[in-house]
């Protein structure tokens, strides 16, 4: 694709509305619902709410990493369960943490490009109900004995059996870990930490800042038109993010070990994201149906971005989504009203903010003339996120597009930005839009885009290098 094109750039994108459940904390057993049960849960109000029939949607595409046993292709099961037509499609798209931004992004693209209209997208994850297996020796020792016959084959045969056996492998950790370069992500948390000098205390800084935003904005009702409440089978009724810690302090996270290097390590369980179980979707729309049904707008596609590096670098990931992003739109970091980069790691948030206004990182990783420049932390992640209210690996990348849409209306913004950096060493980055930006305290206007030299001469400096 052309540096310098939008992605959706042929026909416009809109965000007709979206709901998600509420993030619920894993207690170390499996949670009252499976991830198929989430998306459902998550879906069947803003349905119902729609003016919208079954056979009008051309699509349903849904992010997950790990479905249960069965929920293959679990956009599929999920669509049925709430009731699509059966001639509408649905698949499943998995991009680690960003599945659910690969599901909108993948959906957007369809209707930009023509070949669809209206189409569910999202991510859903219970990261509660990982499973466990079976190591390969045991699974080999279990083919052993389905084979043997007899009194004497089956006794051989269980002569080989060792207690060593039946330890399982645990699917969650494993999922957390990188094979290639055989780091857990917590370990590539460290390795940027210690690139840009982020201490414990400003992780742990940025850990209580995460919870007592996120508690304020469940206080004020932020999310009132988020969320869609859960009930369980034993009757519970979930409401609200349950991750949160109000009266998290640097003190009471000082005390915390690391979990990653024991001995020099500065990335606790204390600012990192929470397991979590949730789910997420939006609904996109090409202006054709909008103005044939008379639809809301929430807000507006405009562009995305998905980048490489290495992985044992991954959390820098959305700092190499992001840029292109700002570079082809001719914006600024400050033509951003509202960020939203997914909190893995208190440390990999605040490791991005210092690779962008970097000179050295901007030069040298993305070909730049110099820093991209400073985000302005009152802007990012204004409601608390991935340490605060967890990180359904599947779900998040399509809760922070929504939770930033809805913060575009709520402040009556322009732009927004939202990001993710994903295991295995990628990122990726979606430009969003409020398409009314109508309060007197709204400087940024409603041009199409806003100019910036600084970007420009960048811009000129990376081709020239090319």
């Amino acid at each position: 694709m052309n540096n310098h094109q939008a992605t959706y750039h042929n026909r416009p994108v809109y965000v007709v509305d979206g709901s998600r459940t509420p993030l619920l904390k894993a207690a170390g057993k499996p949670g009252p619902f499976t991830a198929s049960d989430l998306a459902v849960y998550a879906a069947r109000n803003l349905l119902a709410r729609l003016p919208l029939t079954p056979s009008e949607y051309d699509e349903v595409v849904l992010g997950c990493v790990m479905p249960g046993p069965d929920e293959a292709n679990i956009a599929r099961i999920s669509a049925l369960r709430l009731g699509f037509n059966e001639s509408v499609p649905a698949y499943t798209v998995q991009r680690n943490c960003a599945s659910g931004m690969q599901a909108v992004d993948s959906a957007a693209r369809n209707i930009a490009s023509g070949q669809a209209n209206l189409i569910l997208c999202g991510g859903t994850e219970s990261m509660s109900h990982a499973p466990f297996l079976f190591k390969l020796e045991m699974v080999r020792w279990l083919a052993a004995w389905s084979r043997a016959r007899g009194i004497v084959g089956r006794s051989k045969t269980l002569l080989k059996l060792r207690p060593s056996l039946f330890a399982p492998v645990i699917g969650l950790l494993r999922g957390l870990s990188d094979p290639y370069v055989g780091l857990s992500m917590g370990q590539t948390a460290e390795n940027i930490a210690h690139r840009f000098d982020i201490s414990r205390t400003m992780m742990d800084e940025w850990a209580v800042s995460s919870h007592q935003r996120l508690a304020a904005a469940q206080q004020s009702g932020v999310f009132d038109h988020e969320i869609e409440a859960l009930y369980a089978a034993d009757g519970t009724c979930y409401q609200h993010d349950n991750g949160v810690r109000a009266d998290s302090s640097v003190e009471k996270l000082a005390k915390l070990k690391p979990v990653f290097d024991k001995h020099f390590g500065k990335v606790t369980a204390g600012n990192s994201a929470q397991i979590t179980d949730g789910a997420a979707w939006l609904v996109l729309a090409s202006e054709s149906i909008i103005e044939k049904h008379d639809l809301p707008v929430l807000g507006k596609l405009t562009d995305s971005a998905w980048a490489g590096l290495d992985p044992a670098q991954m959390g820098l990931g959305p700092v190499h989504a992001m840029s292109p992003i700002l570079q082809r739109n001719n914006l600024s970091v400050n033509d951003i009203d509202y960020w939203e980069i997914n909190e893995a790691f208190a440390g990999q948030v605040l490791a991005c903010v210092e690779a962008l206004k970097s000179d050295e990182y901007c030069r040298n990783e993305l070909n730049l003339a110099g820093a991209v420049g400073a985000i302005n932390k009152d802007n990012l992640n204004i409601d608390g996120g991935g340490v605060s209210m967890g990180h359904p690996v599947g779900a998040s990348g399509a809760r922070i597009i929504l939770h930033l849409l809805h913060t575009l209306k709520n402040k009556n913004a322009q732009r927004g930005l939202a990001s993710l950096c994903i295991g295995g060493g990628q990122g990726g980055a979606m430009l969003i839009e409020n398409i009314e930006p109508d309060s007197p305290n709204n400087t940024k206007g409603k041009e199409e885009a806003s100019a910036s030299t600084e970007i420009s001469d960048k811009m000129e400096n990376t081709d020239e290098r090319h």
